[in-house]
């Protein structure tokens, strides 16, 4: 159900692309077919992985050791809250709305083709980027080591996609991006740091509340929001128009990137 709504979220913010208005993005589409061939390639590919994916058998499920999960994540294990679960999918669903405030505004409402484009582009790539790495990875969720969790969702191959949280990812992409596009329709708006603390906020208790349901480990959404923050981020700053290296307002580039065996760093000022 979850993966039909998102298909039918992208299809239909890609339909209202197809509108014309003023231009704070650049949007065309023969350059829109790298980042709905990643999209397209991620999700089948990831479709395909969890069709292949075999259920737990209730001798593998009673043969797993809560011990040998990494001290940072064992306490997940034995977390299951139905009250946690229902939350966190309220926040999830809530967040898929957001972008669409910007139709209360007239610069908004004015680039809202491009920004429904943007958007399906960003919620089509995290959640391939994040069905891929479920069933590649097939990490066996915190619940299937929990006696007290439904059985019945032990032997589901559900069971086996905790890494990494689609909630969390999914969640975070939603409200980044909406950080993002508020901040280059409004560059000197004095709201914002609500705007970009709300952003860090709700996918941040989104995640808490996933690992209280014993849906996901500590590492899973924070893999998730890490991944989901970045795309939300990404696609619209790589669709700026820009014109000499700048932006039409004339601000400098924004974005930074390095790469070594140290580590990784990225820096984006809006």
């Amino acid at each position: 159900m979850k993966r039909r709504a998102i298909l039918n979220l992208v299809i239909l913010f890609f339909s209202i692309g197809c509108c014309k208005g003023q231009d704070i993005y650049q949007v065309k589409w023969k350059k829109e077919i790298p980042y709905i061939m990643t999209g397209t390639i991620t999700f089948g590919t990831g479709l395909y992985l969890e069709s292949q994916t075999s259920i737990y058998t209730l001798q593998e499920i009673n043969s797993l050791d809560k011990n040998a999960i990494v001290s940072f994540d064992r306490r997940a294990a034995g977390h299951n809250s139905n009250t946690a679960h229902k939350a966190s999918n309220y926040l999830f669903y809530g967040s898929a709305g957001l972008p669409l405030f910007f139709l209360a505004d007239k610069k908004g409402r004015d680039n809202i083709h491009h920004i429904a484009v943007l958007y399906g582009e960003t919620i089509f790539i995290t959640a391939g980027l994040t069905l891929l790495t479920k069933y590649s990875t097939r990490r066996t969720r915190p619940f299937v080591y929990n006696s007290d969790a439904d059985n019945n969702k032990k032997f589901k191959t559900t069971a086996k996609g905790s890494f990494f949280s689609g909630h969390a990812s999914i969640t975070a992409a939603n409200t980044f991006f909406t950080a993002k596009i508020f901040s280059d329709l409004y560059p000197d708006s004095k709201w914002k740091p609500a705007v970009w603390g709300l952003a860090a906020a709700i996918p941040a208790a989104t995640g808490y509340l996933r690992v209280k349901a014993g849906k996901h480990f500590p590492t899973d959404v924070i893999a998730g929001y890490a991944v989901g923050a970045s795309v939300g981020l990404l696609v619209p700053h790589f669709h700026l128009a820009r014109k000499g290296g700048k932006t039409k307002k004339g601000s400098k580039k924004d974005l930074s990137f390095y790469g070594g065996p140290d580590g990784l760093y990225l820096s984006c000022r809006f």
